[in-house]
């Protein structure tokens, strides 16, 4: 199939590595805990309508994303399956959610009180109500404050409760005090409900890989749909082994042979230590990759190779270990041969987490999507 972008640059999806990660978790899940795939963010930067769609087709059984936008997005792409918004939606935004059946999520009485002005009369919405058991982000977290929702739920039958949850602040990390201080929080409001709604749901990643009797009927399957382990402190802790979906390349657009003394890139701050191969990287903090990463390596021609001077907007250069040919493949996360840089591994460079690497390469990269190892889809726009 012929390529739709133009630079050398590129994402590849690997949407088998999604479907077997959906699939070993259903097989790690009982028989009546659903997934619900979190395609928010574009899907973690992987492509929300394509991963949507796999992640169906393996047998998720829902989606959710973060806004509203989102959720339309995925709509107008043609995707029927339920749909629900984990953060806030303006109140006067109601309708269109109920138009486009798409479930929100509400989190405090005035929200509900505002809502209703705003709801046309011959409309009815689905709602997941949120319970702030110490997140300390969206949620109500007052016992009376939930009883006057339940209320509201009871009198306006405009609101039809289809599930109820909350999201664990530490369920990522090995000790678990806060985590069972939080499950137990919820069961308290679990027992205030006058009736069990159809969704029941506390599991993150973290939660369905390692609380499964905690995540009652549903499991919010979100970095690990994507093959990344939610923190490094329980890898050791995975159930199944996971499969990063995840590889970003470029490839050598020019080399040169640098003199011993010869500086390199914005603030002359890399001097040549001898004579070396240089090439230069089509790929820069414009596209998500940060000047932070001089110092870190790719792989050139199945070996390690460091980024030497600054990233530069779009481009960044790298020491060679010999005279290399322009369009030499650059793997800056994935595999060569017998190398790999993984996620984990640039998340470290950069001290953050793996969550924050793929939605950082932005939408001038162009992702590839492969499944059973052939091309099926080229975008160079993120799905807006």
């Amino acid at each position: 199939m012929e390529r739709e972008f133009y630079r050398d640059t590129w994402v590849e999806i690997d949407l088998d590595d999604i479907t077997a990660n959906v699939q070993s978790m259903i097989r790690h899940l009982s028989k009546e805990q659903q997934i619900i795939a979190v395609v928010k963010a574009n899907a973690y930067g992987h492509g929300d309508v394509q991963v949507a769609k796999v992640a169906l087709e393996a047998g998720a059984s829902c989606l959710a994303v973060a806004i509203l936008d989102e959720a339309i997005a995925l709509r107008n792409h043609g995707i029927k399956a339920p749909i629900l918004v984990l953060g806030a939606t303006r109140a006067e935004n109601i309708n269109v959610s109920a138009e486009k059946n798409i479930s929100l999520t509400v989190y405090s009485s005035d929200w509900l009180k505002n809502a209703k002005q705003y709801l046309s009369a011959d409309k009815k919405v689905s709602v997941h109500l949120k319970i702030d058991t110490g997140m300390s982000r969206l949620g109500v977290r007052d016992e009376q404050e939930f009883l006057e929702m339940m209320d509201i739920f009871e009198k306006e039958e405009v609101f039809q409760v289809e599930g109820v949850y909350t999201h664990f602040a530490t369920a990522d990390e090995v000790d678990t005090t806060y985590f069972d201080q939080q499950f137990e929080k919820f069961t308290q409001f679990l027992s205030l409900l006058p009736s069990q709604p159809t969704y029941i749901h506390t599991g993150n990643s973290a939660t369905g890989l390692r609380f499964k009797e905690k995540t009652f009927n549903a499991v919010r399957m979100g970095i690990a749909m994507y093959g990344l382990t939610p923190s490094p402190d329980i890898r050791h802790l995975l159930p199944f082994p996971l499969k990063e979906a995840f590889s970003l390349h470029s490839r050598l657009v020019h080399v040169k042979m640098l003199k011993k003394g010869d500086k390199v890139s914005y603030g002359a701050t890399y001097t040549s230590p001898q004579d070396e191969w240089v090439g230069t990287v089509p790929i820069g903090y414009a596209d998500g990759w940060i000047r932070k990463h001089q110092g870190g390596e790719v792989l050139v021609d199945g070996k390690r190779c460091e980024i030497i001077g600054r990233v530069c907007m779009d481009q960044f250069m790298v020491r060679l270990p010999s005279e290399l040919p322009v369009g030499t493949k650059v793997t800056l996360i994935g595999e060569q041969g017998s190398e790999k840089i993984s996620m984990d591994e640039v998340a470290a460079r950069l001290e953050t987490i793996n969550y924050e690497i793929p939605c950082t390469i932005n939408f001038r990269v162009p992702r590839i999507f492969l499944e059973k190892q052939s091309i099926i889809e080229v975008r160079n726009t993120i799905l807006l």
